[in-house]
């Protein structure tokens, strides 16, 4: 297998120094409790279907990994829930907002800056590791995957997501010539079903769900965000659940070891 580039590294690195996940939502001092507080709820208005499909509290005690932790809105949820976490980033930046963020709440984790394709942790680590978001943004996924597996005891629950290729957004995004976010990063890929499900070969068993469909967007403005939150938001979800399951924008995925 071809290693990925020093340089390409890097420029992963570089860039989510930069692009910290929704930042340009934000309207509170960076760094305050305010600030954390804005960027949860807008998350996971955004993403309403992730508390429906990841029970945050149903990991008490047990050693929880999440890479790719950015300022750790979902870990501290998990925190919250009694588990016994350890977040990682390629992101000094967004490491120490990590911090910052647990600090205020008085929670405890492990932050530390580390590359997901190279985890400095033994095997058979964790109970569960967690990637929302993140493969599809890394040099070399196959490799973080082998990494998720390798840390990841046997029996042990990987809950990962990665952008559907074959979905409403992306599909939506090329009609209305509207950039997705983070476009422009260094690496981002897309998958099919039958290619995640391939990616997700290390592990025993695999369930592979599509989630996320439209809700109203609080980023864009302007007559296309009209037409999107007025139109075709209301319209897709009158639609049967059932027939455009599919082509959910993400791919969640609930793997075992």
């Amino acid at each position: 297998m071809k290693q990925p580039s020093a340089a390409l590294s890097a420029a992963i690195g570089a860039y989510w120094n930069a692009h910290i996940h929704d930042l340009e939502i934000a309207t509170q001092p960076v760094g305050t409790a305010a600030f954390f507080q804005e960027l949860d709820a807008y998350r996971f208005d955004k993403l309403r279907y992730l508390p429906q499909v990841v029970d945050f509290g149903a990991f008490a005690g047990q050693r929880l990994l999440e890479v790719g932790c950015g300022v750790g809105l979902d870990l501290a949820r998990f925190a919250q829930g009694g588990a016994l976490v350890t977040g990682v980033d390629l992101s000094a930046t967004a490491v120490s907002l990590a911090q910052q963020n647990f600090a205020q709440q008085g929670l405890t984790a492990d932050l530390r800056v580390m590359d997901g394709e190279a985890l400095d942790f033994a095997a058979n680590s964790f109970d569960v590791v967690y990637a929302h978001g993140v493969l599809q943004y890394t040099a070399d996924a196959g490799q973080m995957v082998h990494e998720l597996h390798r840390v990841l005891r046997p029996g042990g629950q990987a809950i990962l997501m990665v952008y559907n290729r074959y979905s409403w957004l992306n599909a939506l995004s090329k009609l209305m010539n509207v950039g997705l976010e983070h476009e422009d990063a260094p690496v981002l890929r897309k998958y099919s079903q039958r290619e995640f499900r391939a990616l997700l070969r290390p592990f025993a068993r695999a369930q592979i769900i599509p989630e996320r469909f439209p809700v109203p967007t609080q980023l864009h403005h302007g007559l296309k965000a009209t037409l999107y939150n007025d139109l075709f938001v209301k319209t897709f979800n009158l639609l049967p659940r059932r027939l455009i399951r599919p082509w959910g924008w993400h791919l969640m995925a609930f793997a075992e070891k």
